[in-house]
């Protein structure tokens, strides 16, 4: 469970980073009408909830992943690490 909670705050920190530069990019970029000369709304509800879509589904899939490597760690192995202390 922490885990999931820890990698879905980060997964949201990060599109933040992403999806503000890329709504500013849009807004410039993208075209005003569309093939028929329609005009074209810019859609940045999109870049309001994504962020919030990359919590849930990487809380989501984080949890899924713990517990798939917590049925199989013992038939795999797990991860190890030693440490030493050097300055002694």
């Amino acid at each position: 469970h922490q885990n999931g909670k820890v990698f879905a705050v980060l997964m949201t920190v990060g599109a933040l980073f992403m999806f503000i530069p890329m709504a500013l990019l849009m807004l410039f970029v993208a075209p005003q009408v569309d093939q028929n000369g329609n005009p074209v709304e810019f859609p940045i509800i999109m870049f309001v909830i994504m962020p919030f879509f990359y919590l849930i589904f990487g809380y989501i899939f984080v949890v899924i992943a713990c517990a798939i490597y917590n049925l199989f760690y013992r038939f795999i192995g797990g991860l190890e690490f030693e440490t030493e202390d050097k300055n002694v």
